[in-house]
């Protein structure tokens, strides 16, 4: 069974491939589906049509072997995102087949979302504590 390690947030989720019900954001059984299945807020503004680059994560191991590869489609839309890495995927186009770690940048986090709260202040100083 396929896990997926979200290492900024210090989880572990592991699935049955074929199992997992789909969300209908991004393809199928794809880090992005996968994190919301789980409860895992991956931001997706385009809804996961590889539209935007709000899904960009780092891969930190794995790809190579256990995501689908990258079409041209996301080739083109990874291109744009900021913090370009040669591990950088689209959540919502990298189809999870094994085990893969990685890591959502902070600054793609988005803090207050449709129905979600903070995820994560990172290095966020509160208002008046500078």
């Amino acid at each position: 069974m396929p896990k997926v390690t979200f290492v900024n947030l210090g989880r572990t989720v592991e699935f049955e491939s074929g199992k997992l019900p789909y969300q209908h954001h991004g393809k199928p059984e794809s880090i992005l589906d996968i994190a919301l299945n789980f409860g895992i807020h991956l931001e997706h503004a385009c809804g996961g049509s590889c539209a935007c680059t709000t899904c960009h994560v780092h891969m930190k191991s794995g790809a190579e072997t256990n995501l689908s590869p990258l079409d041209d489609d996301e080739l083109d839309r990874v291109e744009q995102a900021a913090d370009l890495t040669l591990e950088s995927r689209l959540g919502c186009q990298a189809v999870v087949t094994g085990d893969v770690v990685l890591d959502m940048p902070s600054w793609n986090r988005n803090y207050v979302s449709e129905g979600g709260g903070s995820l994560n202040l990172g290095d966020a100083i509160p208002a008046g504590k500078k």
